[in-house]
């Protein structure tokens, strides 16, 4: 069997009166994501991770962040079409595994919740995909919430 391995990695800076889309699932926190889209570093650190295992570049090859076309576009479609394209090369998931670096908000109660909501997406089960949430100790740009960054690592296997 052939496998691939692909790494994501994305950051958005945090600041008030935006939204925090995490996962394909709104947050409910005083500070949001600044981006082009609806800047979910979740799901584009994913694509991310998707694209390069199937040796398809990056997530702004595809959706570049000065087309109007992906202007405030919800990042679930993002995540759809990126999995539509590693098909199109003859892989499929076996596994996605995410952190999300973030002091605040706490984010373990809306885990089950965002993995569910990728799974729905990816048309995978549940199982095979893990989010975790870690905070910075107060360090970096994501300690003094400034940011929010996030590193996702899948797994493909040739169909």
């Amino acid at each position: 069997m052939n496998f691939r391995v692909g790494q994501g990695y994305d950051v958005h800076r945090l600041a008030e009166g935006e939204t925090l889309w995490l996962g394909g699932i709104l947050i409910p926190h005083i500070k949001g994501t600044v981006a082009h889209s609806d800047g979910d570093v979740v799901i584009h650190a994913i694509c991310d991770a998707l694209l390069g295992a199937a040796k398809l570049r990056d997530i702004g090859t595809h959706f570049p962040d000065n087309s109007n076309e992906f202007k405030d576009i919800d990042s679930k479609i993002l995540l759809k079409r990126s999995h539509e394209l590693i098909k199109t090369k003859g892989y499929e998931i076996v596994n996605i595994d995410c952190t999300i670096s973030a002091q605040q908000p706490k984010l373990k109660p809306f885990i089950p919740e965002m993995e569910m909501v990728m799974a729905k997406v990816l048309e995978i089960d549940v199982e095979q995909i893990s989010v975790k949430a870690t905070t910075t100790e107060k360090l970096g740009f994501e300690g003094r919430e400034e940011g929010i960054s996030v590193n996702a690592v899948v797994l493909l296997k040739k169909i």
